[in-house]
């Protein structure tokens, strides 16, 4: 088996997973592989053309840029080296089918992929400190949210999670004190989501009903209703937080305005 040079524009991955991918069609044989990564200089190219001639090896690359794949090829043809194009013929192929030129730009799957990781990251997230499970996660949190039961912390938290943000929400019950992280977050950190009583009544109401329970439990009850705002009014005002009005606004509605004030935080910063 010859020594193998995978030669990359980015980490070097992509090729160096299609090579082994090749040579497990030998059960692996004595194949060494030596990978280059972040290789966009021509001189760092010709360096490994001539490690390649010296060793009778062969190059696979995955190099987007015309110019540097075009050198790998002209200069391994000019010293008998074989080298295999891994990314090149399918993007001009793509090219030619939709009329479109590509980026030219190494690493973006890479990019791609942290995106896709953070994402996940901050659903993960969510859902661990969801509805005040752990106090911790409140000073870990980009964001936090707080209000009464039946506020929509839950959906709006894993709404923002899929924005890549890292979402706490805790409830606020007047019987139980509020976790004391809640007060050593920065107030732009923190966002009170108000409604209105006789909303939050009907909301509850309908809850308890689809749970095959009574819709006169206390859980609805509009006095008590009015005491738990009256508690988180308290609360937020502690807080000095912005407070939004989720009344009659879908949740992604409220995540635009919760998204706005929390970036123009990020500016003050």
């Amino acid at each position: 088996m010859p020594i193998i040079y995978v030669v990359s524009d980015s980490v070097g991955e992509t090729a160096e997973l299609v090579t082994k991918a090749a040579i497990s069609q030998f059960n692996n044989g004595d194949a060494t592989i030596k990978r280059f990564p972040y290789v966009e200089d021509i001189s760092h190219i010709d360096e490994v053309i001539a490690l390649a001639k010296l060793d009778n090896g062969m190059i696979a690359y995955t190099l987007v840029k015309p110019e540097i794949r075009k050198h790998v090829y002209e200069q391994a043809k000019k010293e008998h080296i074989f080298a295999y194009d891994i990314i090149g013929p399918i993007m001009d192929q793509i090219q030619s089918i939709c009329g479109k030129e590509p980026l030219f730009e190494p690493g973006i799957v890479r990019k791609l992929d942290d995106d896709y990781f953070k994402k996940i990251e901050a659903i993960e997230f969510a859902v661990k400190y969801d509805d005040g499970r752990d106090p911790r996660g409140i000073l870990k949190a980009d964001i936090v949210l707080v209000g009464v039961s039946r506020t929509s912390k839950t959906p709006l938290s894993q709404y923002l999670a899929h924005k890549r943000l890292k979402v706490a929400n805790v409830p606020l019950v007047p019987e139980v004190d509020p976790p004391e992280e809640l007060f050593l977050v920065p107030p732009e950190k923190c966002f009170g989501l108000k409604i209105s009583p006789e909303k939050l009544n009907q909301i509850r109401r309908e809850r308890l009903i689809s749970l095959g329970l009574s819709d006169s439990a206390s859980y609805a009850n509009i006095e008590r209703i009015r005491e738990e705002i009256s508690y988180f009014e308290k609360i937020v005002e502690k807080i000095n937080c912005p407070v939004i009005d989720v009344t009659n606004k879908a949740v992604e509605e409220t995540a635009n305005l919760v998204l706005n004030h929390y970036r123009r935080g990020l500016l003050k910063d």
